[in-house]
């Protein structure tokens, strides 16, 4: 299963008498419930960053959103850029911005950092949330979490896709298991693929005897993308193969693991190994 986060922008323009520094000044109030937006709580402000006034330059080019942060060399998990019409300037244009349409944009608790371009005639304002993934989760609370996870979702009887599956006894966590997903995850990272073969031609049951694990049954997750691992496994449940995979009653046991790469193309990488040992 792979994951995109699909980003939603507009353009923005204004009097360009209006200062940067003002503008960064009137989102900030804005998400700070000052003014017409109305937000549940102070949101953080917006923090200013080079890079994102370098992708609202090339914006002003002519690019897309997704390939100026790519040539800003900013990589971001969500992403947004607003368009204002008018021909204020100066205060005017700081007016305009703080219209109640504009709020939602604004006040996206999703967003944590911004970047201003103006010319004489047009303002680009682009806000985002950096690429930062699993920040302070270990390997092994992270595994900890999808295990859990999983095991909630055994414990209750569903469909995947239009195949029933009764409630399933609880998997154990199984460190051979893990480590051959560890390696998996850390291959597709590495080589920025997506896929049950490994760069090395492996298949998912060469790989967990390769870990050491000598098994009568075994099955393979896998997930790009996902930030959290409670995306990874709600991502899993939502696909009829990876949710009859997670939910076959012959497994006893399983491990998990991810891996990072933030020049690869999705980012972060997941793998579930489940096995019944002989």
């Amino acid at each position: 299963m792979r994951l995109r986060i699909l980003a939603c922008w507009f353009f923005l323009a204004v009097g360009a008498e209006a200062s940067a520094n003002d503008l960064y000044a009137e989102i900030n109030r804005a998400r700070a419930g000052e003014g017409n937006c109305a937000v549940a709580g102070k949101l953080p402000a917006l923090l200013p960053r080079a890079a994102l006034e370098r992708a609202a330059r090339e914006m002003a080019r002519g690019d897309n959103l997704q390939n100026s942060l790519q040539r800003a060399g900013y990589r971001s998990t969500r992403s947004s850029a607003l368009t204002v019409t008018g021909d204020g300037a100066g205060e005017q244009a700081i007016a305009m911005l703080a219209r109640q349409r504009y709020c939602p944009q604004l006040t996206d608790a999703g967003l944590t950092e911004v970047g201003i371009y103006r010319d004489a005639r047009v303002v680009w304002i682009v806000m985002a949330a950096p690429f930062a993934p699993l920040a302070g989760v270990s390997e092994v609370t992270a595994g900890q979490r999808v295990l859990d996870l999983v095991n909630q979702a055994r414990a209750t009887p569903r469909y995947c896709g239009n195949r029933a599956f009764d409630a399933a006894r609880p998997v154990r966590w199984n460190g051979s298991l893990a480590e051959a997903s560890r390696l998996h995850s850390e291959d597709m990272a590495l080589y920025n693929y997506f896929g049950h073969n490994g760069h090395d031609g492996s298949a998912p049951a060469q790989r967990v005897e390769r870990a050491g694990y000598r098994y009568r049954a075994t099955g393979e997750n896998i997930a790009a993308g996902q930030m959290k691992p409670e995306e990874a496994v709600a991502g899993w449940v939502k696909s009829p193969t990876h949710c009859a995979t997670l939910m076959n009653p012959a497994y006893t046991e399983m491990g998990a693991a991810f891996a990072i790469n933030a020049n690869s193309e999705m980012g972060v990488y997941w793998t579930q190994a489940f096995g019944t040992p002989r």
